[in-house]
């Protein structure tokens, strides 16, 4: 089911037929592009992105594919099934082509069952009668026409106008002639045809002249053109052989199209697989164009997006050579409701767009433009709230079709329903339709409703921080910048930024003044601390990808160390192994020699003793030729090494995931013994004493602050750790943390000077300036550090460059301290 009924315009889908039909290539194919619908079938969506996919390959792939470009041929075929009636030559020329094309097809996916399945089994499954084909061919020339040889009789009746139009033409060329030398005709006159006939142009004055008929004269009156009367009865009795060459032709197309009769029924199905294919082949064209593909899926209602990408909005920006930056998404039944805010045109819309979007495009069977290691589900319905419904004639607000539209969500929305909800609950008093907002969201939440909503109220995004089974997202805004990032962020709230869109717009100060003085300073507070979680969330993932990158990197250089290490040890084996075999070579010839020396010193009677020694000295030259390089035993042992810090690697990753287990039990069960007055740690980070336990929910005293928090996030520790962990930070209440800061704010000033100080002391100043300057919510900064040599300068530049609250520096104007003086402006 859908809903509402307009449902494709509000998606943009309208325009994603035109786009595949502009694909197709023969009105056939645009009709089923008209008649593509939502299917909830897991069966026809498989066979329709595999049908789609192989189509795709065969675009990318086959060169020789056949375009089935034809006209429709079936209203012929109902105007041949009723005896009587005949087709044209120019419907049996459309007929012939068409039958080509198919055959074409045909014979492409002959013998490809393994390459594209899908596509074969349903080419395999038509009938074509090659007969049909025949028959047009015996007709029909390539040129259109009806052939000679189409019958006898047709045969002999167009030789019999042929030899008498080449008489005719003997006769006329004479008279023509002997009009020129009478005077009667022009010089430059030449045989004309009128009404079928052959006629000789005279000027008016001489028409008498030439005895004949006049049937036809120039729009001056001036030239007559005369069928003399020696050929008349020729003209007539061509007039008569070119009546009986018509009635030839037509018993010749009445018998034809007799003889394709009874196949017309059998042919019906044979040119809807022509249509399917120039139908799947436009899918599959405008896949390519979009880098869609065909995902992964199930029959269960969900996603697993990544890389998502608004199709239309691709195609838009790739005409303007910027990129779109991909949307990551999850909806299953631990999060099935995604709740996001932010900023105004930060990319919300868009983002709801595009899951209705791609979610009725897989489910018509259209690939989407996913990266593939995404998953999608099935949805028995896709209910939305997009843009305004009010009617003046219906007497609906904007506020009144809202509502109506909540109504029958929550009546008709199920577990298996998608509902895309755009600015929830606006459109009235905002404390009413927020509170109006949360009880239809709670009532979807009890369904297990899936779906996106988009809204800017404060009270839906706490009830979604304690509600299961509803996440809070983000979209993404660069606030130094004050640009959208158009990035979702699952996981935590987004602030409106309201104040700082309205400050970059120009809006004076003393009235956003007015207006934080309005609202109130916890309401503002809690918008800051939003922004503020959001930038620091922002920093650390960067830094995270960082470290990931540089640990990538560290690893694939150890592995090309390794191999180079290897590599090494190989190629000195084989040195040493091709040294050595010198050496032997070296030695046994040595041998000789010295055997030789014996021979002679024996056979001359030599001393013994000198013998022997030079035997001993021969053995240890071959001891030593054949020894093992010290230097490849290290080579070896240093190989070892690295193989044996991998297994011991590999061991350690293999023992993680059973000590995390064991550690997520513990917290577990102290998470479940956690009561009012217990001392816990906040995310394993931060000391807070339980002020307060519900079911759900755990209120704890932070500081001078109150927080609500899921239990999951708390781990109750011991009084000694408490007091170790706390020992640094002094406990307050909330009067006097005001206090503290208001005291702050009257002493506060917006300038430093470091002028003298040593580069660690000045860095430790600037710390505490900048931490009291993001506590007091001070935007512009001076810090004054002198010229000198600079190196003060540069110390200070390299610590405020990599500070996260800091959004700019810049040099003081020359008139207020030039490069002596540093400008910081904060970026929270």
């Amino acid at each position: 089911m859908l809903y509402p009924g307009n449902f494709e315009a509000k998606i943009k889908f309208d325009k994603i037929r035109q786009l595949v039909a502009g694909e197709c290539l023969c009105e056939m194919g645009r009709e089923l592009v008209e008649k593509m619908t939502f299917s909830t079938n897991e069966e026809v969506i498989r066979a329709a992105q595999e049908e789609t996919a192989e189509a795709a390959r065969v675009c990318q792939v086959e060169v020789a594919f056949p375009a089935p470009s034809c006209h429709d041929p079936r209203p012929l075929l109902e105007r041949v099934r009723v005896e009587g009636l005949f087709l044209e030559v120019d419907e049996l020329v459309v007929l012939r082509n068409s039958l080509d094309a198919l055959n074409a097809v045909l014979r492409f996916f002959n013998d490809k069952e393994t390459k594209y399945p899908r596509l074969a089994a349903r080419a395999n499954a038509v009938r074509f009668f090659p007969y049909i084909l025949q028959r047009l061919d015996s007709v029909l020339s390539k040129n259109g026409t009806i052939k000679d040889s189409a019958s006898p009789a047709l045969a002999n009746v167009r030789q019999a106008i042929a030899r008498k139009q080449a008489g005719i033409s003997r006769k006329m060329q004479a008279l023509l002639q002997k009009a020129r030398e009478e005077g009667w005709a022009d010089k430059d006159n030449e045989l004309s045809v009128r009404d079928g006939r052959v006629v000789i142009p005279v000027p008016a004055a001489f028409k008498r002249k030439i005895g004949g008929i006049v049937h036809d004269e120039s729009a001056t009156g001036k030239t007559a053109y005369i069928e003399p009367t020696e050929i008349i009865e020729i003209n007539n009795e061509i007039r008569e052989l070119q009546g009986e060459e018509k009635r030839e032709v037509t018993r010749v197309l009445r018998q034809l199209s007799a003889d394709i009769r009874p196949y017309a029924p059998d042919l019906f199905p044979s040119f809807d697989f022509l249509a399917f294919i120039d139908f799947v082949r436009g899918k599959a064209r405008f896949a390519l164009r979009v880098d869609a593909l065909a995902p992964a899926f199930n029959d269960a209602p969900g996603a697993r997006w990544h890389g998502a990408r608004h199709p239309l909005l691709l195609l838009a920006l790739r005409g303007t050579g910027r990129d779109i930056v991909p949307l990551n998404l999850e909806i299953n039944e631990k999060q099935r409701l995604v709740l996001i805010s932010g900023p105004n045109a930060g990319g919300k819309s868009v983002c709801l767009q595009t899951v209705g979007l791609l979610q009725y495009m897989f489910q018509c069977g259209m690939p989407v433009p996913v990266e593939d290691d995404s998953r999608f589900g099935i949805f028995k319905s896709i209910l939305i709230d997009i843009g305004d419904e009010q009617s003046i004639e219906n007497d609906l607000s904007t506020y009144s079709s809202h509502l109506i539209n909540m109504r029958n969500f929550v009546r008709l929305a199920d577990a298996r329903s998608l509902v895309l909800i755009d600015e929830f609950g606006a459109g009235t008093e905002p404390a009413l339709g927020g509170a109006i907002a949360e009880a239809i969201l709670n009532a979807m939440n009890k369904k297990d409703v899936k779906g996106i909503v988009t809204t800017h109220y404060a009270n839906l995004k706490h009830f979604a921080a304690s509600a299961d089974g509803i996440v809070n997202g983000a979209m993404l805004y660069d606030a130094a910048r004050m640009t959208p990032l158009f990035a979702l962020e699952i996981g935590s709230p987004g602030s409106s930024f309201a104040f700082e869109i309205a400050r970059k717009i120009g809006l004076p100060r003393e009235i956003l003044d007015e207006a934080a003085g309005k609202v109130g300073e916890e309401r503002v507070n809690f918008d800051k601390h939003l922004k503020e979680i959001i930038r620091d969330k922002h920093y650390w993932e960067e830094k995270r990808k960082k470290i990931h990158q540089n640990e990538k990197q560290l690893e694939e250089t150890l592995r090309e160390y390794q191999h180079a290490l290897e590599e090494t040890v190989r190629l000195r084996k084989e040195v040493l192994k091709e040294a050595r075999e010198k050496a032997r070579e070296i030695v046994r010839g040595v041998n000789s020699s010295i055997e030789a020396t014996i021979r002679e010193i024996k056979e001359s009677q030599a001393d013994k003793e000198r013998t022997r020694k030079a035997r001993q000295t021969l053995e240890e030259e071959k001891t030593r030729l054949l020894e093992v390089d010290n230097e490849e035993l290290l080579l070896l042992q240093r190989v070892e090494q690295l193989k044996n810090r991998e297994r011991r690697k590999e061991e350690r990753e293999k023992q993680r995931p059973a000590t995390s287990r064991a550690t997520r039990s513990r917290e577990k069960q102290e998470r479940a013994t956690i009561s009012k007055g217990d001392r816990v740690l906040l995310d394993h980070k931060t000391v807070c004493e339980v002020v307060n336990v519900s079911a759900k929910n755990v209120v704890v005293a932070l500081g001078g602050l109150l927080a609500t928090v899921k239990p999951e996030r708390l781990t109750r520790i011991a009084n000694a750790r408490a007091n170790e962990s706390s020992r640094e930070i002094p406990r307050a209440n909330y009067s006097n943390y005001l206090e503290t800061v208001d005291r702050a704010r009257a002493t506060f000033k917006a300038e430093i000077d470091i002028r003298g100080s040593r580069g660690d002391e000045a860095i430790q100043r600037l710390v505490a300036f900048i931490d009291d300057a993001v506590m007091l919510d001070v935007k512009e900064l001076r810090v004054l550090h002198g010229t000198g040599t600079g190196a003060l300068k540069q110390v200070v530049r390299d610590y405020l460059s990599s500070h996260p609250s800091v959004g700019n520096i810049e040099d003081e104007h020359v008139q207020h301290g030039g490069a002596g003086v540093t400008r910081v402006t904060l970026g929270i």
